[in-house]
């Protein structure tokens, strides 16, 4: 290699509709304003999300509590990955008080993984889930929860707080799950799918999420599709995968909307109740417009 080589090949260039014109409104600064005088964290900004700035300007965010450093180190993922800090006992009560101020009817909560804690993090998420639904009644709650390491305790100490979604992402599909995810598996995110609904039943939904575009092929991504129906999980997102930095996983492919639009089509046939399909769907994006019906509690 000459001295004048990169180290790093450039990403490739986005084409046209993956090409984002940043709104300009005051309810952006607002919304970043509140996060910032609340002490709150944001999957928008710690993972840079490429909808950052279209959802902060519509007054909308998703919370990521139990901070801002993971125990995992996912090739696809811009958060921190280093040793956490002590959760902050108080952090439920704010994503509460956010919630409310914000005047958010659908409501999404996310968190780092914390491998480092015996519970995972799961009475943490619990307890905001339980402050967020105190301080807004009515409100629909939606968690996207880390895998816990399938432990069942850990995934009936969330459920036990009865949210409307329990979201929790494969990702990707099997063949590169050990290149996309760090200390997860395949089978073992199906395995934390079916499990909450063997034990909530009708009580709550399911939803899990996959990214496009790092190398998968179109057989691989049916059999997850099937893989996920399997596990009775309700809801599908399907989104474009997109390099946030140089030092994580390059872009194999852009996917072009119409063949997103013909993966939704495939994905409502195997019985999904939701699919929301795309080049920019994230798993939050828009979450508020799944118009389902709530399931009754028992």
């Amino acid at each position: 290699m000459s001295c004048t080589e990169p180290l790093t090949a450039p990403r490739p260039r986005l084409p046209e509709w993956l090409r984002l014109r940043l709104p300009t409104s005051n309810t952006f600064a607002q919304t970043r304003n509140l996060l910032q005088d609340l002490r709150l964290h944001t999957v928008c900004e710690s993972a840079k999300c490429p909808n950052h700035w279209e959802c902060w300007s519509k007054g909308t965010a998703t919370f990521m509590i139990a901070g801002d450093r993971c125990t995992r180190a996912c090739g696809f993922c811009a958060v921190s990955t280093a040793k956490p800090l002590a959760l902050e006992q108080d952090e439920p009560q704010r994503v509460a008080e956010a919630t409310q101020r914000m005047k958010l009817r659908h409501v999404v909560i996310t968190a780092v993984a914390r491998d480092d804690l015996a519970d995972g993090g799961a009475e943490h998420f619990r307890l905001t889930i339980e402050a967020v639904r105190a301080q807004n009644p009515g409100i629909v709650i939606e968690v996207l929860v880390p895998d816990f390491q399938d432990k069942d305790a850990c995934i009936d100490t969330v459920i036990s707080a009865r949210p409307e979604i329990y979201n929790h992402n494969l990702e990707t599909v099997r063949r590169l799950t050990p290149s996309v995810r760090s200390r997860a598996t395949y089978d073992r995110s199906l395995s934390v799918l079916a499990k909450v609904k063997q034990r909530a039943g009708a009580t709550l939904y399911t939803k899990s999420g996959i990214m496009l575009g790092l190398g998968e092929t179109e057989a691989e991504l049916f059999e997850a599709m099937r893989d996920l129906r399997e596990a009775n999980c309700d809801i599908l997102t399907l989104g474009q995968y997109l390099q946030p930095t140089l030092k994580h996983l390059p872009v194999v492919e852009f996917v072009r909307p119409e063949t997103f639009e013909e993966y939704g089509r495939v994905a409502e046939s195997l019985g999904f109740l939701h699919v929301a399909s795309g080049p920019m769907v994230r798993s939050s994006y828009h979450a508020e417009e799944f118009q389902l019906p709530r399931p009754p509690h028992s």
